[in-house]
């Protein structure tokens, strides 16, 4: 049964960190773990419960280390198992805890297993892959594709190999073939991989493209989307019915969910990277509601925030959605960034920018920043002979890539933002001179964001109904956004100016205890209360008369 204690990742924020792209420690221009120890003070101080790094395994890097060669070991690029050992420890010295991405959808086809699977269809290791008969037809074998599927990097799913005469399926890249997860044997190989890294003490996993792990046995061709007009990746010709989101995925998140339970005294978290509607998301819980018991991941990644009109009434419909069809005894979390989206203060503004991070930092839920995102950093310009990422490799001019998001993280205002002493494998930001952590962390800079991200983190964690409370009263009013998070006697309200307008909002008798600009802490306020265009207010109530019910929104 599910208990009612709570977790550490319930209680605090998790930061993401892109390795490549954090610090470099040996002036190669790739991040590295030593470049992360480096910087450790800074996570330490930030307010951050939890570090998230994004893949580090040996790899070719063809798509930067989510084509996985060695699932238990550190790409030299990165350092060694050593460099990682002396880092996790570090961090759990520090307080923080470590979560790793984890890639159990696709290996490289540098991988010993898939080397050994393309060999002949006869060998031990033969159908760890999905491998398919060309289809029937005229003209040569690899002309021939066994079905309509589509890679999300554009183009056929399938490649054909010589060696064994048939096709093997990529829901990516040609050189990240899917592994077969109706073979218990690959099942036994990932679940051996997370407990490696388990017994070397990280604290969780975040499961990479979680959704997409089992394909339909009789491979049938997806559906035609009737709305495809032609534009765009070539992805979109279909909806992928076959190729995702199928049963019996959960069965396998079941199973990863009891490899993490078999470390009964870590609270070892799984997250999975899940990109669809709620109904359908929240079924990642693995509710089974004859035992009330969660037996599938632990935060299935929301990113509807992401993906939903920045618009008052829009945003407190889907809170409101997202709270109703959470399972019993489900924890919500919420993403408003990370390596494959556009950056907030690029898809928002400054001031936006600002609110959007009262918003995450004060809904129910455990938060996921992106690093980068609490100085504001916007989408680096990316010139075409700069471009490294392969979805705009592969489909040029079409907007796929993400390298603006990826650029290096911002220490100072040197040439190269502090990231490296050599050439960064990406062009640091324009915006570098001001929006670094040194001039944010600065005196002169007191109303930074960087500053306004610490004391929200701060807030958050001081106040239990910032981080435990129920949230309520989740309304949208003239283009702001207000809600309530309560414990106990203490309730907090939150008002959020999501329009460029001045607005007037009514408010109980409280005082403020942030502004999203950093002006007027500690005034009290009741009645008629002005929002600035683009500001929030964080209030605590005195004697709120309003009873409310644990966890209404």
């Amino acid at each position: 049964m599910k208990t009612s204690a709570r977790l550490w990742w319930q209680d605090g924020a998790i930061y993401q960190i892109y390795p490549r792209s954090f610090q470099d420690s040996n002036g190669d221009g790739i991040g590295d773990l030593p470049g992360i120890l480096s910087r450790i003070d800074y996570l330490a101080t930030l307010g951050v419960e939890a570090v998230w790094i994004s893949p580090f395994y040996p790899s070719p890097m063809a798509d930067f280390g989510y084509d996985v060669a060695d699932y238990c070991n550190v790409d030299p690029i990165f350092g060694t198992l050593p460099d990682f050992i002396r880092l996790i420890d570090a961090l759990h010295t520090r307080g923080l805890r470590v979560i790793l991405d984890f890639v159990p959808n696709h290996s490289s086809d540098q991988h010993p297993w898939f080397l050994e699977s393309k060999i002949s269809r006869d060998n031990p290791k033969q159908d760890w892959y999905l491998w398919r008969d060309p289809a029937p037809g005229a003209g040569v074998p690899e002309s021939r594709p066994p079905n309509n599927w589509q890679s999300h990097f554009g183009g056929p799913a399938w490649t054909y190999n010589p060696e064994r005469g048939q096709f093997y399926y990529h829901s990516f890249l040609r050189q990240q073939p899917d592994l077969n997860w109706r073979n218990p044997e690959v099942r036994k190989a990932i679940y051996a991989a997370m407990r490696f890294w388990l017994d070397r003490g990280v604290d969780g996993f975040r499961m990479d493209v979680l959704w997409l792990l089992i394909k339909d046995d009789q491979f049938r061709d997806n559906p035609l989307n009737p709305d495809w007009s032609g534009g765009g990746s070539s992805f979109g010709r279909v909806l992928p019915l076959y190729t995702a989101d199928r049963p019996e995925t959960h069965e396998v998140v079941a199973e990863m969910r009891a490899v993490m339970a078999s470390y009964p005294n870590r609270d070892a978290v799984l997250i999975g990277e899940i990109y669809l509607p709620l109904r359908d998301l929240v079924a990642y819980y693995g509710f089974d509601p004859n035992t009330a018991d969660l037996r599938g991941a632990d935060m299935p990644f929301n990113f509807h925030l992401i993906q939903t009109p920045w618009n008052a009434d829009r945003i407190a419909q889907l809170i409101r959605e997202y709270e109703g069809q959470l399972p019993t005894g489900a924890w919500p979390n919420w993403v408003l960034g990370n390596h494959d989206q556009t950056r907030i203060a690029t898809r928002l503004g400054e001031y936006q920018a600002r609110v959007a991070a009262m918003l995450l930092l004060t809904l129910r839920g455990t938060p996921t920043l992106y690093y980068g995102d609490e100085l504001g950093m916007t989408d680096g310009s990316i010139h075409p002979d700069q471009v490294r990422d392969p979805a705009e490799l592969n489909q040029p001019g079409i907007g796929m890539g993400r390298d603006p998001e990826r650029t290096p993280m911002l220490w100072d205002n040197s040439p190269v933002a502090g990231f490296t002493s050599g050439q960064p494998w990406l062009p640091v930001n324009e915006g570098a001179a001001t929006r670094n952590v040194a001039a944010q962390s600065s005196p002169d800079a007191p109303r930074s964001i960087l500053n306004l991200y610490r004391k929200l983190l701060a807030l958050r964690r001081q106040h239990p109904a910032l981080h435990a409370g129920a949230i309520s009263y989740v309304q949208s009013n003239s283009g702001v956004l207000s809600y309530r998070r309560i414990l106990g006697d203490q309730q907090f309200q939150i008002f959020l100016n999501l329009t460029d307008d001045i607005k007037r909002v009514t408010s109980e008798p409280g005082h403020i205890l942030l502004t999203t600009i950093l002006d007027g802490e500690g005034a009290d306020v009741g009645g008629i209360t002005i929002l600035e265009a683009g500001e929030g207010l964080l209030i605590a109530l005195k004697n709120p008369h309003i009873p409310d019910p644990p966890n209404k929104p």
